[in-house]
């Protein structure tokens, strides 16, 4: 199954800026496929995480963190979760943290940061190391979702819905491609079915 990979701690942005497309094809042993601008890769053959660990190790600053997440994980969880839906609230964003090991501290849930009415960050659920919730569109809203990894006793890395609808949608794409290649009859079928569409 494919493996996310999530980077934090690196500049995705402005002058000299960390550029996910060109580590994407740095890494084309693994089958990497980059998402948007954020530091998120869907690695479709992941082989050994020790491997695939020095290979990012090697090509990123020392200084950056990076969290590894299960491909099934994330889409057992869309099951749950309409990531394809908008928040119906514009100054809400919904989002899913991705936590590096298992919650040492286990907080209780709902919980909000601050706590109170004037919360920037709420979190509801948390499986299999996935956290989701929403936090207002605030410029202090960066430094509560800091605060997740005291929260949860861990490194955390957040990424908005569209981002995860994404990460889905190239995972199932993915597993279809490898059921058609596993499958001749289903290949032969997706192939009638292009032709029929035309």
């Amino acid at each position: 199954m494919a493996l996310i990979v999530l980077l934090r701690g690196i500049n995705v942005g402005g002058h000299r800026a960390f550029r996910p497309k060109l580590l994407a094809q740095t890494l084309s042993e693994f089958d990497v496929v980059n998402i948007g601008a954020t530091g998120t890769f869907v690695v479709r053959k992941p082989a050994s995480r020790a491997h695939l660990r020095a290979a990012l190790r090697s090509r990123l600053p020392a200084t950056t963190e990076f969290v590894f997440c299960e491909g099934r994980d994330l889409l057992q969880l869309a099951t749950e979760f309409p990531f394809d839906e908008p928040s119906p609230d514009p100054g809400l964003i919904r989002f899913v943290s991705f936590l590096a090991t298992g919650s040492r501290a286990r907080p209780s849930l709902p919980f909000t940061i601050p706590p109170g009415r004037d919360w920037f960050v709420r979190v509801t659920t948390l499986t299999n190391r996935l956290a989701v919730g929403e936090y207002r569109r605030h410029m202090k809203t960066i430094g509560y979702l800091g605060q997740l990894d005291t929260m949860f006793g861990t490194l955390v890395t957040t990424r908005s819905w569209a981002t995860v609808n994404a990460i889905v949608q190239t995972l199932a794409a993915a597993g279809r491609t490898n059921h058609e290649r596993r499958s001749p009859l289903a290949g032969r079928i997706a192939t009638m079915s292009k032709r029929e569409d035309r």
